[in-house]
């Protein structure tokens, strides 16, 4: 097992004004070194200051940015002008006031999203991709989350401990339902969808044996705000049209691309990185067999830490010269 780096601290933070939204950016390791972003998942979800230890802060000058409406960027939870080409767009405003010529991408989940659309739509700027628990948002994504045939027929218990009042029989219909509940005038109704949401994704995320009690019913800003944004998302099919990605995959051949996929991740299926892995020559593919969907356990966060190293062996000719 590869250890992740010990925790270290930002030495620049930065409040980066895009229209309505200020983003939040912040960094850490070396001024000098490779280039890399993390990008978080959600969307919504935020950066940490974990994330920070999966890169040698000796070889990586490491760039946190949290996305419009998460995290420490505001307005919190703010829905106007957030969409995907609007983040696309604020990776490149980042990319150019920090004087970065080319980057690294890191990300997992929607950040996998993000990173492959702004990939594509800039790839001489990209310099690696590093990949978690690929997030394709395509329909059968969206039908595997919330549909009868998905990840239901392993949870069903939880479904109807949780959405079953939702449930129009239709995914999309079901997505439209709790979108509308939760930006809604009915302050209980946002509250109960809020959580509703938060208990089947910790289900599906962490496992049903983990899934927080339906008693409980602490809803903070916080759950709320990201239930906004995934439902935001969500409901208008993350602002991309369907199979976009994989469309498009072949700007990116000759990119360097590492993929790392849980075995047992339930949110986002195997198939989803295999299909990429596939479409995209020259890609790697590691599956960790104990990993589920977030970038935790040892054996995750080893193969994480180790996709870093390798990358920044594979790109030392290019920031060393």
């Amino acid at each position: 097992m590869t250890p992740p780096f010990s925790p270290i601290e930002p030495h620049a933070t930065y409040r980066i004004s895009r229209g309505i939204h200020v983003i939040a950016v912040e960094e850490s390791g070396n001024p000098k070194g490779i280039p890399v972003i993390f990008l978080h998942g959600g969307p919504g979800s935020g950066c940490k200051p974990h994330h920070r230890s999966f890169f040698d802060p000796a070889t990586y000058r490491i760039i946190l940015m949290d996305q419009r409406g998460a995290g420490d960027s505001i307005p919190h939870g703010c829905l106007e002008a957030n969409t995907t080409p609007d983040l696309i767009e604020d990776l490149e405003v980042i990319r150019s006031q920090l004087g970065i010529e080319r980057w690294v991408l890191f990300g997992g989940s929607w950040g996998v999203t993000l990173a492959l659309l702004y990939a594509e739509m800039y790839p001489k700027v990209v310099a690696g991709l590093i990949l978690r628990g690929c997030f394709l948002a395509r329909q059968r994504d969206i039908d595997w989350f919330l549909g009868a045939d998905g990840v239901r027929r392993l949870l069903g218990d939880v479904w109807l401990e949780t959405l079953v009042d939702y449930d129009r029989g239709d995914p999309f219909e079901t997505l439209k339902t709790l979108h509308q509940a939760l930006t809604g005038q009915d302050e209980l109704e946002r509250r109960r969808v809020a959580r509703a949401w938060e208990h089947w994704g910790a289900a599906v995320t962490l496992g049903a044996a983990s899934r927080p009690s339906p008693a409980d019913h602490t809803v903070s800003a916080k759950v709320i705000q990201q239930a906004k944004l995934e439902l935001h998302y969500a409901v208008h099919y993350y602002y991309i049209g369907e199979n976009e990605i994989i469309e498009n995959i072949g700007k990116l051949v000759g990119i360097p691309t590492m993929i790392v996929h849980g075995r047992q991740d339930l949110v986002c299926p195997l198939e989803s990185s295999l299909t990429l892995h596939v479409a995209l020559p020259g890609s790697t593919l590691r599956i960790v067999e104990a990993g589920g969907h977030i970038a935790a356990g040892d054996q995750m966060v080893s193969a994480l830490v180790e996709a870093t190293l390798a990358m920044a062996h594979q790109l030392e000719t290019e920031f060393t010269r």
